[in-house]
């Protein structure tokens, strides 16, 4: 009997010893492992204003790159990130007391959150803006939010919208501080856009330090808003507003483009906004100096135009058109624009190269406004303004034998600079004066 008591006695022994021979070699790599965020920009200490986009990198040390979401605090509460392994949060600072701001991040793998990284940031947002410099322009492109690559714009918009940045710096008088440019999510891809994101805008090099932010409904608002608080300040400010995107319509529709009693409206890269939501939007400027261009497909209606110069319905009027305005857009409510995948969006091309060669300079509407140059030279003055670049370009469009293909786009335009009326928009609108 006591033998066989020590018997088992020994082999609960032994199956003890075996339990914990087993889970002293259990395989460690079932244990998760907490995962790595990490903060690329803006960097501690860095000084923001306006809108900055913060980014960085999350990685999962298991391997598996498993990260499920990146999270951001920014003195309180947590708001989840764009992305992943590769994250970006947007934060537009345009109403936002100046001082020191901590924004903290972590991320989560669905098991374990990271580590918190943390870094302090200072706002400066400008009160005041210098004198002679009351002149505000907003660049907005939405190029590259379509799944399918070959409805991909490239990154033309872009390279274009910081052409005419430059320009605007150097010779109209503009301030960088006062020039924002919102395209795609924030980041810049790789492959001309066609490719995986690299970096976010504000952390390219760039000749100039402008303003940088995505081309979300959101973001355009904000930004939007920001502008009509600051430029109506003053009297004499003036306001750029250019869009390039895809426009709203149905290429399969060859008559009316699908947009015979509908409203024309642009993609942004989130969402969609109607010729209506940007009357809206600008309703609250008091500048009686506004240029606006959308380079879009069946884009006419923000001129409250149809085709052939013949006026929209009042039932689907914009009502963006207003004294003081000059309102253009690169085709009609029924047809279709072109772009270049690396160059940008091709009325736009040649109205800006009327403007920076001159070459525009006495361009008069003619026939049905499809432009044409002057016979006499007193309506040469060496300067041109934004209207005689746009029959410029329609007439290029019209004339040229290499733009044949692109004859049919019927850009449209909706004149009411300095007021209503023929006699009171002879005068055209220069930028920079």
């Amino acid at each position: 009997m006591e033998k066989k008591k020590i018997i088992a006695i020994l082999i609960i022994l032994a199956v003890i010893l075996l339990l914990i021979f087993v889970y002293f070699r259990e395989d460690k790599t079932d244990i998760n492992k907490k995962p790595i965020v990490e903060i690329t920009y803006p960097k501690d200490g860095a000084v923001v204003s306006k809108i900055v986009t913060i980014s960085g990198n999350a990685t999962d040390t298991d391997g598996n790159e498993n990260i499920e979401r990146v999270e951001v605090s920014i003195n309180n509460g947590w708001e989840i990130a764009e992305g992943n392994n590769l994250w970006s949060y947007e934060w537009r600072i345009f109403d936002i007391e100046d001082g020191f701001y901590t924004i903290k991040v972590r991320c989560w793998d669905g098991t374990s959150y990271s580590e918190i990284k943390e870094i302090i940031i200072e706002i400066d947002n400008p009160e005041i803006v210098e004198n002679d410099a009351h002149k505000w322009a907003v660049f907005i492109a939405a190029s590259n939010f379509p799944e399918e690559n070959e409805s991909k714009l490239g990154n033309g918009a872009l390279n274009l919208a910081e052409k005419m940045s430059t320009y605007f710096i150097e010779n109209l008088g503009y301030s960088t501080s006062n020039i924002i440019l919102l395209f795609d999510d924030g980041w810049f891809r790789e492959n001309n856009g066609y490719g995986k994101p690299i970096y976010t805008l504000d952390q390219r090099r760039h000749e100039y330090d402008i303003t940088y932010g995505g081309a979300t409904k959101e973001t355009l608002v904000s930004t939007l808003n920001y502008v009509v608080e600051e430029s109506n300040k003053f009297s004499d400010s003036e306001i750029f507003i250019w869009v390039s995107s895809h426009g709203c319509g149905d290429s399969n529709k060859e008559l009316f483009g699908g947009r015979l009693l509908k409203q024309s409206a642009f993609y942004l890269w989130d969402n969609i906004l109607t010729d209506k939501e940007l009357s809206k939007l600008l309703s609250g400027f008091k500048s009686n100096k506004i240029c606006v261009i959308i380079d879009a497909c069946y884009s006419g209606g923000f001129a409250d135009k149809t085709i052939l110069n013949l006026p929209e319905l009042i039932l689907f009027r914009s009502q963006l058109t207003k004294s003081g305005r000059v309102i253009m857009t690169s085709a009609s409510k029924f047809r279709v624009g072109y772009a270049s995948t690396t160059e940008g969006p091709l009325f736009s091309q040649l109205w800006f190269y009327g403007i920076i060669s001159a070459n525009a300079d006495g361009f008069r509407p003619g026939i049905l406004k499809i432009g044409r140059p002057t016979r006499l030279k007193i309506f040469k003055d060496g300067k041109v303004s934004v209207e005689e670049a746009f029959y410029y370009a329609r007439f290029i469009l019209k004339t040229s034998e290499n733009l044949e293909d692109y004859s049919k786009m019927e850009p449209q335009i909706n004149d009411k600079y300095p007021r209503r009326g023929f006699i009171g928009s002879i005068k055209g609108l220069i930028l920079g004066e």
